[in-house]
């Protein structure tokens, strides 16, 4: 205790912490430190930006090859350790899982805001400055300037109608995969329009209620949508159909249960062991049959099946499914409407599932077995799409592509407010925000204009990953804006086609309000926190392990 009490003044932090520590402050340590962090990784995830976005190829630390580019996946997957730089990380997690979409702006966006701070630094600004212009900016922006905008495009009025998502949809599936936009936009429509709660008031559905069944071969043309469940194995029984079928889900397996206790049997003579084995029949026999006898036809265990309870199976003419998952085993009970037991024997009435046809079917070699309901059923409200694709990497970006739709409906139906796409809003919202910052008198108008500078990135990165010359399309989209065009954005089309200038008046991109505001406000946060600190002090890793600095 008396030497945690002496205090060498000479060694300054260094005396107070504990050995091993490291400690940064100042602008060239701490703060450039940090900006130098977060524009490494908004590098990164930057040139994936849009439908002419590139893939990353990611090997973590398991050896799993990812390619994707999807910026919430390519994030994870890095294993930040950068403390600044997590904060983007999380803030796109953020994003990814309250709307889905807009992961890479919100990177992108903060990733800028803070690179624009180092020429302010050199011109002498302090961080307060940087920061109170930063906070002016973004507060203009998201109470007066962007709201105008979603007036621009008819809002999405009716969730209940096909087209009105497929609007939505459309854009967000072109964005992550392009050219898969026409074939899963209408799969993903129909999936949403299938699961939603009710046939009047607001359209809402869950985002769990529509599932992905991935099976590999075959091309993305033969994906299809199943109102119901697919489990990616065969039947165990030798039928392979039932219609108009009830449905007794087991947890545990279906097989004659062992005891708690151990305890031994004596046999003297042959017909002991003979009266034994009957005895086990019969008890496995009276088990099945009171099952068949409350009208079941479909069996699913959760577990393993016994060969003597599959002949039984067979005998009273029922279908045999095995699960293996806990999650797919609940899925099934969502969309049949089954209670999962615990305990072998007959169901009641109310722990029974229904479902209008069960049956078989092979899908690329491999057999599938599919619930499916009838339109109209109350049952089911659960939707597979059933996707099909040549490699396991495309595969997976498939499915993260069609989350994101998802998502994207969802949010639409809550909050229909559409804006112009492309690149058109941030370039707006870019000339607005200079406009602002020279009514403003003080220092803070720099930051200001260095906000609306980095709003530029968007339209800039667009034309530079589809090819096109990011000066002459920024200046050619900056005078279109400023002629009075608002809804003019990047035409991603014009790639090598001589004296095109990359911008389109009307390039029918849409995105929605809400996905676009939550990404600004969360990469201005991010952004802030950053410019904020002005020490770091890391205490020496547990094991001993290496700093990360």
């Amino acid at each position: 205790m008396a030497q945690s009490m002496a205090y060498n003044q000479a060694a300054g932090i260094g005396g107070m912490l504990k050995k091993g520590h490291k400690a940064m402050e100042g602008l060239e340590g701490a703060t450039l430190r940090n900006v130098e962090a977060c524009h490494e990784i908004s590098t990164i995830t930057r040139t994936s930006l849009g439908p002419n976005g590139m893939n990353k190829l990611v090997v973590n630390h398991l050896g799993k090859i990812i390619v994707t580019s999807d910026c919430a996946t390519i994030v994870k997957s890095l294993e930040i350790e950068h403390p600044a730089a997590k904060m983007l990380q999380l803030a796109a997690e953020a994003q990814d899982f309250e709307c889905g979409d807009g992961t890479n702006l919100v990177v992108s966006f903060a990733g800028e805001l803070l690179m624009q701070t180092v020429d302010l630094f050199r011109m002498g600004l302090h961080p307060s400055d940087v920061v109170v212009g930063y906070t002016k900016a973004g507060d203009k922006m998201l109470k007066e300037f962007l709201p105008p905008l979603a007036e621009l495009v008819k809002p999405m009025t009716n969730g209940r109608e096909k087209e009105e998502l497929l609007r939505v949809i459309r854009p967000v599936l072109a964005a992550k995969y392009l050219g898969s936009e026409d074939i899963l936009a209408p799969l993903v429509a129909e999936a949403c329009l299938g699961t939603m709660k009710s046939s009047t008031g607001p359209a809402s559905f869950s985002v769990e209620s529509v599932r992905v069944a991935k099976i590999l071969g075959g091309d993305i043309s033969q994906s299809l949508v199943v109102q119901g469940f697919v489990a990616l194995r065969g039947l165990e029984t030798t039928l392979t159909s039932a219609e108009d079928a009830k449905i007794v889900v087991f947890g545990c397996g279906i097989e004659a249960s062992a005891t708690e206790a151990k305890g031994t049997v004596l046999m003297k003579n042959a017909d002991d062991l003979k009266n034994y084995n009957k005895s086990e029949e019969k008890k496995m026999e009276e088990i099945i049959k009171s099952i068949a006898d409350s009208g079941v036809k479909v069996c699913v265990s959760g577990g393993t099946v016994s060969e003597m309870a599959m002949h039984f199976i067979e005998r009273y003419g029922m279908l045999c499914l095995k699960i293996g998952s806990k999650w797919e085993l609940r899925r099934l009970c969502v969309a049949t409407g089954a209670t999962a037991l615990v305990r072998l024997g007959a169901p009641t009435p109310d722990e029974m599932g229904h479902c209008d046809h069960v049956h078989q079917k092979e899908v690329g070699g491999r057999p599938v077995t599919i619930f499916s309901q009838s339109e109209g059923s109350k049952t089911s409200k659960l939707a597979t799409i059933v996707l099909r694709a040549s490699t396991s990497s495309v595969l997976a970006d498939l499915e993260r592509a069609i989350d994101d739709g998802v998502h994207a409906a969802r949010t639409a139906c809550k909050d229909g407010k559409l804006v112009p796409g492309a690149g058109a809003t941030e370039m707006e919202l870019s000339l607005k925000v200079r406009a602002f910052a020279d009514t403003c008198p003080g220092l803070d108008q720099y930051a200001i204009r260095a906000f609306g500078k980095a709003l530029e990135v968007v339209p800039r990165t667009l034309a530079e990953n589809a090819g096109l010359d990011q000066s002459v399309v920024v200046a050619a989209l900056g005078a279109a804006h400023a002629s009075g065009k608002l809804s003019a954005g990047v035409d991603i089309d014009a790639m090598g086609i001589t004296g095109a200038s990359g911008v389109s008046d009307e390039t029918g991109v849409l995105d929605l309000y809400h996905t676009k505001a939550s990404a600004f406000k969360l990469a201005i946060d991010a952004a802030l926190t950053v410019l904020r600190v002005d020490q770091i002090i890391m205490s020496k890793q547990a094991g001993g392990g290496a700093g990360m600095m």
